[in-house]
């Protein structure tokens, strides 16, 4: 089945499974796509993550069950690598391999198996934490990897620092 854009999606972020063996797919038409790069791969969008480059082939390690991908099917190149979330709420769930919050997961999918491409976000967005901060006033200089506050995650966390994320600066203008 061919693969239909949407209207934001680019025919450039697409490659097409070239050959499967195993949990080892190759990709053809993969321009531009990085070692390292998260893809997802085929109709059910299973998590990959591009291990070898050959001109425009991708050798993808698929981390999930790649039964019932064929010839053709698409690769979405995802454009970052592949990478965990950390944040507060991290040391109170279980993850898999690829951090996917199995407590979450169950909930959502009411079995004890994790089905293929399943994409549940790692970290609970909506949960509020107590933010305390630490040493910034309004004016100061801030820069990625300055630790400016903390929250109490659990008994065993007492304190989680909250960092500037990388490639990040500017001046505190307000703090909460």
């Amino acid at each position: 089945m061919a693969h239909v854009f949407g209207d934001n999606e680019k025919e450039s972020d697409y490659g097409y499974v070239y050959k499967v063996s195993g949990p080892l797919v190759i990709a053809e038409n993969m321009h531009g796509a990085a070692m390292y790069e998260l893809v997802r791969v085929g109709h059910d969008k299973l998590v990959g993550e591009i291990i070898k480059l050959e001109g425009t082939n991708a050798s993808i390690q698929v981390y999930e069950d790649t039964s019932g991908l064929t010839v053709g099917d698409p690769v979405e190149r995802r454009k970052q690598p592949l990478s965990v979330e950390l944040g507060p709420g991290i040391v109170d769930n279980i993850f898999d391999g690829i951090q996917r919050p199995l407590e979450s997961i169950s909930e959502l999918t009411k079995d004890v198996y994790v089905p293929r491409g399943v994409d549940v976000p790692a970290l609970n967005a909506t949960k509020q934490w107590r933010f305390k901060p630490v040493s910034f006033r309004e004016g100061d200089p801030i820069s990625g990897g300055d630790i400016f506050g903390l929250v109490h995650e659990n008994d065993i966390l007492h304190s989680h620092k909250i960092m500037c994320p990388p490639n990040v600066f500017g001046t505190v203008v307000k703090v909460g």
